[in-house]
């Protein structure tokens, strides 16, 4: 009888969850919209971050229109901007608030939330063998707080006085004063509001990747045996959650001073003949909490796309990755020297010498871990057997750019060249490279290699290749010359350099950059269709592990549900990068260790 009872209630169970299945798909809402399934919700954070690039990069090519073209007009922008750009040509005020939206949406809403949201939602519970996140609730708010900041932030364009526009830095006082410029008044409030909202999600986001990492491996999977890809998005989230509420604050402190009479930014200042009442504040303050977030931002953007990029070269070179240790290693010495760095960012600010000479020793040693990591993906790729496919270009370019980027890094690391250098276009140069266009290729090296897990289906090839030499070289050309300008002494963020004498010489260099600039935007173009276009009509993906990979979320269904694995989650008996092993070309992670093979790892 106990036996009929507990077996009745044993498919009452099975039955109940077929239902809640059954149920779970039925509506389009808790399916699509109100998700709580993490690949899901990477791809929400993917369409929207892929939303947010175009229009980053759109506000890049107007700026670059008129750095190009500074003494012509194009009636067609009016029709367009309105009054920001009467008589065909942007107005100097809105051409700032450009340059700020630009910057912000890229580095925040697209670099961050794009490139953190995206792959440490979809890969950390597939590749250490999850069910889901730790608490898919949060999971489902971390992406809709960023969805609300993405609304606040476009509505801040359509407001009569215009988007925030002290630059992406929101420097004090220009920032906490309405009267200072246009872009100072209500654009400037709905951009920290904004930024309160993407820090709650991130905020979000990051405790609950550092949990199910810490908490949710599956048997087998201890920390040494996860793939370098969930190291490196387990330090980004660290990184988030100490480094983020900084900026919180002082956002904060100075939606205060604008809004409530506060002086934490403020003192003796004179507007128009008048003397404000403002006394104490220090406008520095501000960028000691800006840079103790800003420079830990850098990492969070690069930690995920190093990762990434191990992961793509050790798979297409068919060799294990070199140094894995090591790599571990120097990703948790950068995650250290991040926090110990912001103020080489302040050199000029009137920062002690002394100080000064401290931070640049502790600039000059983040270069190591860095070194370390680029020694080890060549020796991966020394002598490897390469595949070139999208996502393996895209890891190459990555190596490539993070190095020429970074070796400029030492320059401006120094403070004495840097007093030279800072503000003009060899920074713009150095972090475009480094951070902004290293960690685009990161992106799309992840994007084309997990793409056919993500959609069950492939992006076309020839469309990746084109878009992979176009933006290279295209990369190199615009932001290589700005190395020469900025030696020259050109300053960035300035409206019209045509009317000096020493930056007239730079015209037709100017004219050559946004003509690239506009190129390499208009084929990014082509992999936004690529990528539409291949959800619905790519090639389907058959095989469940195309890329012949030894890592977990290749042991999933070609299109996995919710709970990624139908039954058992597979135990782990090795690390993942036994490639070219015993004459055997990939041995996954789930296959037992034979009593005859050699010792590895």
């Amino acid at each position: 009888m106990s036996s009929a009872v507990s077996l009745h209630h044993s498919d009452a169970h099975v039955g109940h969850d077929a239902h809640h299945e059954h149920h779970h798909h039925e509506t389009f809402i808790s399916k699509y919209v109100f998700s709580q399934d993490h690949k899901m919700i990477a791809r929400q954070f993917l369409i929207t971050g892929i939303i947010w690039a175009i229009i980053g990069g759109l506000f890049s090519v107007l700026f670059r229109l008129q750095l190009g073209y500074p003494d012509q007009t194009f009636p067609w922008l009016e029709d367009i901007l309105g009054h920001w750009a009467k008589g065909g040509k942007i107005q100097p005020e809105f051409y700032y608030a450009l340059v700020t939206m630009h910057g912000t949406v890229l580095v925040f809403f697209v670099l961050t939330a794009g490139l953190s949201g995206t792959f440490a939602n979809f890969l950390i519970p597939l590749q250490i063998g999850a069910r889901d996140m730790a608490s898919p609730m949060l999971n489902m708010l971390s992406y809709w707080f960023f969805f609300l900041a993405s609304v606040i932030m476009i509505s801040s364009l359509f407001v009569q006085t215009g988007p925030a526009s002290g630059g992406w830095t929101i420097y004090p006082p220009l920032s906490a004063l309405g009267d200072a410029s246009m872009g100072s008044k209500i654009g400037m409030d709905l951009w920290l509001v904004s930024m309160a909202m993407f820090i709650v999600s991130s905020l979000l986001g990051g405790l609950n990747y550092i949990t199910t990492i810490l908490n949710m491996r599956t048997k087998g999977m201890s920390m040494t045996r996860m793939p370098l890809t969930c190291w490196a998005l387990f330090f980004t989230a660290v990184l988030g959650v100490l480094s983020f509420p900084v900026l919180l604050s002082g956002a904060i402190l100075l939606l205060f001073d604008r809004n409530l009479g506060t002086s934490f930014y403020l003192s003796d200042i004179v507007v128009a003949g008048k003397i404000l009442p403002n006394e104490g504040g220090s406008a520095i303050l501000f960028q000691h909490l800006f840079w103790f977030l800003g420079h830990p931002e850098v990492y969070i953007i690069l930690l995920p796309a190093m990762g990434m990029s191990s992961e793509i070269l050790a798979v297409n070179s068919r060799k294990p990755i070199f140094g894995y240790m090591a790599m571990v290693g120097s990703m948790f010495a950068i995650t250290i020297l991040a926090f110990l760095v912001w103020a080489h960012h302040m050199f000029v600010t009137g920062l002690n010498p002394f100080l000064g000479s401290v931070f640049v020793l502790l600039t000059l040693l983040i270069a190591v871990p860095s070194a370390i990591k680029v020694f080890n993906w060549l020796t991966t790729l020394w002598r490897g057997s390469i595949r070139f496919t999208p996502g393996m270009m895209f890891a190459l370019g990555f190596v490539s750019l993070f190095i020429s980027g970074g070796l400029t890094g030492i320059f401006l690391g120094n403070s004495s060249l840097d007093i030279h250098l800072h503000d003009t276009y060899f920074v713009i140069a150095h972090f475009h490279i480094v951070m902004g266009v290293a960690s685009f290729f990161g992106m799309f090296a992840g994007i084309y290699h997990w793409f056919p897990k993500m959609f069950g289906r492939y992006l076309n090839n020839t469309l990746a290749y084109i878009h992979f030499w176009v933006t290279i070289v295209g990369a190199y050309l615009i932001f290589w010359p700005m190395h020469y300008e900025g030696l020259a002494g050109m300053p960035r963020r300035y409206y019209d350099y045509s009317t000096w004498v020493s930056f007239r010489q730079f015209g037709p260099l100017n004219e050559f950059i946004s003509t690239v600039a506009m190129l390499v935007f208009a084929v990014q173009l082509l992999f936004v269709f690529n990528f539409f276009w291949s959800i619905f009509k790519g090639r389907k993906v058959t095989s469940q592990n195309p890329w012949e990979s030894n890592t977990l979320e290749w042991t999933t269904p070609v299109s996995p549900g919710h709970g990624n694995w139908p039954g058992e989650i597979p135990e782990v008996h090795r690390w993942p990068y036994d490639y070219a092993k015993d004459g055997r070309d990939f041995i996954p992670q789930t296959e037992p260790i034979g009593a005859n093979e050699s010792h590895s790892h």
